[in-house]
């Protein structure tokens, strides 16, 4: 008995083998096709994470990574009692929850009210001026801002004088820098984010409308009892990958708008680890604040997604 047992599952294995071959050499291209972009992740993204070791160690160039000595955790008790750090987290967290309650809110608001819209031609001329921005680099947007805000020339002064106001610096502002950046920030991202709740919108079914408009249902009762319970799925995990990201305060926008008078409340843990690693040389010690920052980002990620999964059918996995 025990023979033909140990045969059965040779010939199980060897079925298992074959079908495995010709569903590789059915599928070979799909496979060519995905080996690029596989080979682009080993390369640019598992491959670097060797170079984390330098958060642990007192890296010299002249020895190398491994070579280096070991320093046993130091860097990061020295971030933990380092004031300009613990700033920058409170600094990074404040903006990203600001960001989250308004760059995540306002494109899924924008969506809604653009999906009400009756006139087609002018609604795709809205969705296209709202794409815009996105494919302005912050380079070019903090320049316009620039100059939108300048205390001399800028438009936005201009209207205050005219009506008896003093003129505001307000990248120089401790009061107004942080509402400039959400303002700008959803100016730039809200049209291109509210593309794939527009898609989904577009994936409901017309007769849930229909069935909603033979009850007596008006618009805003469509909107919020049909389109917006649609819209569940998306907005949980899209908010769960947020808050994957939740301590990248903004590095491009930040970088090119701030300056040393709002260090206390622009200065984020990206910034930080960019003076640091890259002006102060200090490449280990700036390793270990990124490290510490992406396990965090990992960690709420996690946790949220078993919290959401444990009230719902919906998650990332």
């Amino acid at each position: 008995m025990e023979p033909y047992i140990k045969t059965n599952r040779a010939i199980q294995k060897a079925e298992a083998r074959g079908a495995l071959r010709r569903k590789l050499v059915r599928m070979r291209a799909l496979y060519l096709m995905l080996l690029l972009p596989v080979i682009h992740l080993a390369v640019f993204h598992y491959a670097p994470m060797y170079g984390v070791l330098i958060a642990f160690k007192e890296y010299r160039p002249g020895l190398g990574i491994w070579a280096s000595p070991w320093n046993n955790f130091e860097h990061f008790r020295t971030m933990l009692h380092d004031f300009v750090f613990l700033r920058a987290l409170r600094n990074t967290f404040l903006i990203s929850v600001l960001r989250l309650v308004f760059g995540f809110t306002m494109p899924i608001l924008f969506a809604l009210f653009l999906n009400e819209l009756r006139v087609h031609y002018f609604k795709r001329t809205i969705q296209s001026i709202s794409y815009l921005p996105h494919f302005l680099s912050w380079v070019i947007v903090a320049s316009m801002v620039v100059e939108i805000v300048s205390p001399q020339r800028g438009v936005v002064n201009h209207v205050i004088t005219l009506f008896g106001g003093d003129p505001i610096n307000f990248l120089s502002s401790k009061l107004f820098f942080i509402p400039l950046l959400l303002i700008t920030d959803v100016w730039k991202e809200i049209g291109w984010a509210s593309i794939i709740y527009l898609a989904s919108i577009a994936s409901i079914s017309p007769e849930l409308y229909e069935a909603a408009e033979s009850d007596g249902a008006n618009r805003y009762h469509k909107m919020i009892y049909i389109t917006l319970p649609s819209l569940v799925p998306v907005i949980t995990i899209l908010f769960l990958l947020r808050l994957g990201h939740i301590l990248s305060g903004g590095f491009d926008q930040i970088l090119n708008l701030y300056n040393p008078l709002v260090y206390e409340v622009a200065d984020i843990i990206d910034t930080y680890v960019y003076r640091v690693g890259l002006l102060e040389v200090r490449f280990d010690y700036s390793a270990a604040v990124g490290l510490f920052k992406n396990v965090v980002g990992v960690i709420l990620l996690v946790v949220v997604n078993q919290i959401v999964r444990k009230h719902s059918d919906y998650g990332v996995w």
